[in-house]
């Protein structure tokens, strides 16, 4: 197990799970890039970044397999996300769907399997699969990915949605929008956000304020945007990193401490909503 110590979010079960782990979005789909994406995944675990999300959709496949290499011999130390396209969310569907997942990662179990994104299977249907693998043993818990609202609202109303454990969504420094009601849903009912693309898959790094945030500290740009993450309740998150040298600057980041004149100018320049918005993804 690493020695590294992450600050811990609880699920609604009351499993905790680093604020900060690994995405895997376009991993594992260039073979000149495989070692290097695979030295950043194992470091990254050494260094308490063992969250680690995935998708069957990312290089349809490829990127479960990049991950079932780089945590072969170190399963039990990793809490693993893997998510069903809408296209398969039938209850046959999902099951298949899962299968096909943790043959590809190479283990016999997902710690946490999502619904990508909202389809046209009803919730209910959906949600009796994502049972049905609990009870099966091939997934312990089970959530949803790209949800708004009222989405939500409907998940939280069908048998057995309460169950969900977590709402992964687009956030960050320019994407505020779930802060009016989404977010604040969420905290009400415990359920924790997992933030992706937490820098604009890197539009975010070239912002002269965020620039001259990360000058006060002595940080970089994406470490101060990871570290505006981390003053939100509830809320953990999975920026990807194909290098060594990515993972350790994003790890440094959970060290960061912004101050409340930092937190003053990034309000400033990215202001928070002030009325609802639709949920943007990527």
């Amino acid at each position: 197990m690493s020695m590294e110590t992450i600050p811990m979010v609880r699920l609604p079960a009351g499993e905790p799970i680093p604020v900060m782990g690994l995405g895997t979005w376009y991993l594992g789909e260039d073979p000149a890039r495989r070692a290097s994406e695979l030295a950043a995944l194992r470091l990254g675990i050494d260094s308490g970044l063992t969250l680690i999300d995935t998708a069957e959709m990312y290089g349809d496949g490829a990127a479960e397999v990049l991950v079932g290499e780089a945590i072969a011999g170190r399963r039990d130390e990793v809490f693993l996300v893997s998510k069903v396209l809408p296209s398969h969310a039938s209850y046959e569907g999902t099951i298949e769907a899962c299968r096909r997942s943790v043959g590809r990662l190479g283990t016999e179990r997902l710690d946490l399997y999502l619904l990508h994104w909202r389809g046209r299977v009803p919730l209910e249907e959906t949600v009796r699969a994502f049972q049905e693998l609990v009870r099966l043993g091939m997934i312990r818990h089970w959530g949803v990915s790209n949800f708004d609202i009222r989405d939500m609202a409907e998940l939280l109303s069908v048998p057995g949605g309460e169950a969900v454990q977590t709402n992964q969504v687009l956030y960050n420094l320019t994407r505020r929008g779930i802060e009016y009601d989404l977010l604040r849903t969420m905290q009400a009912h415990g359920i924790p956000v997992m933030a992706y693309s937490p820098i604009e898959q890197g539009r975010l790094l070239r912002h002269p304020t965020i620039n001259a945030v990360a000058n006060r500290h002595d940080a970089t740009p994406a470490q101060v945007a990871l570290a505006w993450l981390m003053t939100r309740r509830g809320l953990t998150m999975i920026p990807r990193a194909g290098t060594r040298e990515h993972v350790l600057e994003n790890r440094a980041a959970v060290d960061l401490r912004l101050t409340e004149e930092d937190l003053r100018m990034l309000d400033d320049a990215f202001p928070p909503p002030r009325g609802p918005q639709p949920l943007e993804m990527l």
